[in-house]
């Protein structure tokens, strides 16, 4: 009896410790803030709750109730409830989960469910290990990540789960959360006063996120009493917010918001706001190399041909961080930011690359035509090649394509920049060898 008697005051001295955000967790679906669309009536969650639960994965923003609703879901469906995270553990853990999770099925005939949070840090091949237990129903996998699922896991593991998206939550959502937190503030502080307008002025500064809101009004009730103060004021929050002016998770958590941000800006012709999405990346601890890794792929995929010095451009911003470092590179990353905003714009390259898949599934194995295959292993060619620099203007109106293929437009220049020059001139070569081909038809 002692033991039990130890056992509660321990775990209520545990909640007491626990931040606000725990402590004011959700127990149901209704009392979830936001996510209409996955825990309204006709919610994929809440037909979950209702029916079967089946593995899946939660992506989204930080502090949208992935967690909360893995645990809600769990409670539904009687199962047991296994956190890990991808951080801490490795493939040993969750063999192990699995073992006890099979234990589980014999003994007490229900099964488990493993919230496997940050799954996006499991590596490829240890993602793989999850495979054949969440296939043949050992557990229920319930994996969350702020990163986007088709870039950091598996096809074979997305392939096995449901995907479910969390959206950040609106000001309204953050607004309400905070005032029923604050209707029970006698569980966490004392029956103080708050100003006007400040549940709003939290909910517009956290970027849709209720753990962080949460967190804020938490230190907000910490300095007020520093201060012996009874009323949280916009004051406080001022200074409290400080803490935070530069939140920013280069871990994940707000590192792909930002990323494209930034991307955006540069394609948007905006360098105000490239700049300060920079800025941001830069100041939170985003990995350098990160930021100029995007840099060569937007200048190769926004602006291409029309501006083929951006690729360079952003090269020698590489080059210097790589040489320089910190902070003088700062300066050259920024010039190229700068003149990638500026540059002329065309996706004709991506674009060129779209119609070549679509190009190789139509033809994926189309003969090289004769007078282009290699004499030096194959003497028996005999189609005569013409050599392009022995003809004026180095130009000859060969085609090249294998007969099936003639007449096929890949490349398909803008009007942007250089690249009016090189419609103009791609369209005479191209009227040339149609001209030449219908000549050879004739």
């Amino acid at each position: 009896m002692s033991g039990d008697l130890f056992s509660d005051l321990g775990e209520e001295r545990r909640r007491e410790a626990a931040p606000l955000a725990s402590r004011l967790r959700p127990q149901g679906l209704d009392q979830v803030v936001g996510q209409e669309h996955l825990v309204g009536a006709d919610g994929i969650l809440s037909g979950m709750a209702r029916g079967r639960l089946r593995s899946s994965i939660f992506y989204g923003p930080p502090g949208t109730g992935k967690t909360t609703v893995a645990q809600i879901l769990a409670r539904h469906a009687g199962m047991a409830y296994v956190p890990l995270s991808a951080v801490s553990v490795g493939i040993a853990e969750v063999r192990k989960a699995a073992d006890q999770a099979r234990d589980r099925w014999g003994l007490e005939g229900r099964g488990t469910v493993i919230f496997l949070d940050e799954v996006h840090r499991f590596s490829k091949s240890q993602q793989d290990v999850l495979l054949p237990f969440v296939e043949d129903g050992t557990f229920i996998l319930l994996g969350a990540t702020t990163e986007n699922p088709w870039v950091s896991l598996n096809n074979a593991l997305i392939s096995r789960c449901l995907l479910v998206e969390f959206r950040a939550l609106e000001i309204r959502h953050l607004v309400a959360l905070l005032e029923r937190a604050w209707s029970r503030r006698q569980e966490w502080w004392h029956d103080g006063e708050a100003d006007g307008a400040l549940w709003e002025q939290i909910a517009r500064r956290v970027s849709g996120d209720a753990r962080m809101a949460l967190t804020v009004l938490e230190r907000l009730a910490v300095l007020a009493d520093g201060r012996q103060q009874a009323t949280l004021s916009q004051e406080l929050l001022d200074q409290v917010w400080g803490d935070f002016a530069y939140f920013y998770d280069a871990k994940g958590d707000m590192h792909y918001d930002v990323a494209s941000a930034f991307i955006k800006s540069i394609r948007g012709s905006d360098p105000d706001a490239a700049l300060y999405w920079m800025g941001r990346m830069l100041r939170g601890g985003e990995d350098p190399r990160f930021i100029v890794r995007r840099l060569l792929v937007h200048a190769a995929e926004d602006i291409g041909l029309a501006d083929a010095n951006a690729l360079l451009v952003a090269h020698a911003a590489s080059w210097a961080l790589e040489h320089v470092g910190l902070p003088e590179a700062r300066i050259p990353m920024a010039e190229a930011v700068i003149y990638l905003a500026m540059a002329p714009k065309s996706n004709s390259v991506v674009s060129a690359l779209e119609r070549l898949d679509a190009a190789l599934e139509r033809w994926p194995d189309a003969p090289v035509p004769a007078f282009l295959k290699d004499r030096h292993y194959n003497p028996r060619v005999q189609e005569p090649y013409h050599y392009p620099h022995n003809a004026r203007d180095h130009f000859l109106p060969t085609v090249h394509l294998p007969a099936d293929l003639a007449g096929l437009k890949i490349y398909q220049p803008t009007d942007q920049g250089a690249e009016q020059s090189y419609q103009a001139r791609l369209e005479e070569w191209r009227g040339r060898r149609r001209g030449s081909d219908s000549s050879k038809n004739s």
